[in-house]
């Protein structure tokens, strides 16, 4: 799926005008929180409004609970909907139409400042002003939410039924397509390749209105038996047996990228190499840990064993293979019996491997469960603590001691409103935590001087963290009692 390009909204200069300007940053930065602002009061009337299966850029769901979904319909011998048709909106972002979207929002407060955000235009630099008669603010915070805003209705459109009543209310109808849709890249899961021509027909017709049409050169329909590729994982059936797994196209990848890194490296310590690569494997392991990726982990360890090897070798042309391994590699991390690790020489460091991520299922959320939804506090409180965060163990010892709240401000450590959304996303989300930026979702160990065992360690907010150090240094120190 494209992301939307970021383009800056910029004051041009008239000739001869001697006005004093601002820094371009400044005007960019408060359009942004005035987009922030306007989609936290948008938000919450509309999830209380999307469609059950709708799970891009909505808060407390990701990637995964879409493929989940996917698994949850097609699994098993007997699973009907066996032909899907895999499709993908050409430039959602740029073409949805203004009159319609407008249409849509209706009476809310703020709709006069998005008519002006839609309108506004672009500038880019080396093409110039051009006005916008269609699609969404480049870049815009606002941006997602006004895309779902424009594709509600895609399920009704597909002839998607819903059991009302009984014990299965909430259930497609046997005889009723399943739709499931990340953004602009969605899924209809059918019971025959009829079915998907006919369900195909009519969303054409319905995009066409709301100035959307379909990619064609990557809409098909296609049997499970032949699989597809939908947000970097393989759906496919094996002998009338469901398995979901990273797809070709995304191994491919990060192939060519861990070797693409690798030759810039040369010339760098083994310390450079380990803080480049590591973000790297933990973050595409994070987000492939809920599919069938073992043996692919194991593969990919061994193509990077090789990559490393063969890094240390040109660092050192003129020494035997003996040495090279004897420095570089060996049992760096004692909680692994594994006498191939990557290490820095006198450090601690070491490059951590695919497989050590263990393959964890993921948990998938409830229906139209919304976090803005108060009746569900307790359902969204008791979702953290079953969607376990890729880190070790000891950190996740702490977070169960504490509830997986900060000690000193009482909110969650770590939110489960808006999981990372790509391999690069949780290789940003392992850089921050490394460096303890200032955010919500990002830990950092706090406690008295003594073992790391001992009950004084806890885990905190970084940025509370740093308040709590500034009150300690504005207090006034005590002064000795005279007689």
């Amino acid at each position: 799926m494209r992301q939307p390009r970021a383009v800056k909204r910029v004051y041009i200069p008239k000739a001869g005008d001697k006005k004093k300007l601002r820094p371009l940053g400044i005007p960019v930065i408060l359009d942004r929180c005035h987009q922030a602002r306007v989609r936290n009061a948008l938000e919450p009337e509309w999830e209380a409004r999307f469609e059950a299966r709708s799970y891009g850029f909505r808060p407390g769901r990701s990637c995964q609970d879409a493929v989940s979904a996917i698994y949850q319909t097609c699994k098993g011998s007997r699973a009907r909907r066996v032909w899907a048709l895999d499709a993908d909106l050409a430039a959602a972002f740029d073409r949805i139409d203004h009159a319609h979207l407008l249409q849509a929002i209706g009476g809310f407060p703020a709709s006069g400042m998005i008519a002006e955000w839609l309108k506004a235009g672009v500038f880019e630099p080396g093409k110039g002003f051009a006005p916008t008669e269609e699609g969404t603010p480049q870049g815009g915070v606002i941006s997602p939410l006004l895309l779902n805003v424009a594709l509600h209705g895609l399920e009704e459109a597909a002839g998607v039924r819903y059991v009302t009543a009984g014990a299965q209310a909430g259930d497609t109808k046997a005889s009723s397509p399943v739709l499931v849709r990340y953004a602009d890249d969605l899924v209809v899961l059918c019971r025959s390749q009829e079915q998907a021509q006919q369900i195909k027909a009519r969303l054409t017709e319905w995009l066409g209105p709301r100035g959307l049409a379909f990619n064609e050169d990557k809409t098909k329909i296609v049997h499970l038996s032949q699989g597809f590729d939908f947000l970097g994982f393989n759906v496919r059936r094996y002998d009338r047996k469901l398995l979901i797994k990273p797809g070709k196209a995304a191994i491919r990848r990060v192939r060519e990228r861990l070797a693409a890194e690798m030759r810039t490296l040369r010339g760098g310590n083994a310390m450079a190499v380990i803080a480049k690569l590591n973000p790297i494997i933990r973050g595409w392991a994070a987000y492939y840990r809920g599919v069938v990726s073992s043996r692919l982990f194991d593969s990919l360890d061994a193509y990077m064993w090789k990559l490393l090897y063969k890094w240390s070798a040109w660092s050192h042309p003129n020494k035997p293979k003996d040495w090279i391994v004897g420095r570089y590699f060996g049992k760096h991390n004692k909680f692994r019996n594994d006498r191939w690790v990557f290490g820095a020489p006198g450090t601690s460091a070491y490059v951590t491997k695919f497989a050590w991520t263990g393959i964890v299922r993921h948990v998938m959320v409830k229906g139209a469960a919304s976090p803005d939804d108060p009746a569900l506090a307790e359902y969204w409180a008791e979702r953290r603590t079953k969607v376990k965060p890729p880190l070790d163990r000891y950190t996740l010892r702490l977070l169960t001691r504490q509830n997986a709240r900060c000690p000193l401000c009482g909110d969650h450590l770590l939110t489960a409103e808006q999981p990372p959304e790509s391999p690069q996303a949780w290789e940003r989300w392992w850089l921050q935590l490394a460096r303890r930026a200032i955010s919500a979702d990002h830990l950092t160990h706090h406690g008295e001087p003594g073992s790391p065992d001992d009950d004084q360690t806890r885990l905190v907010h970084a940025s509370c963290h740093r308040g709590h150090l500034a009150r300690q240094r504005r207090k006034p120190a005590l002064q000795p009692a005279t007689p």
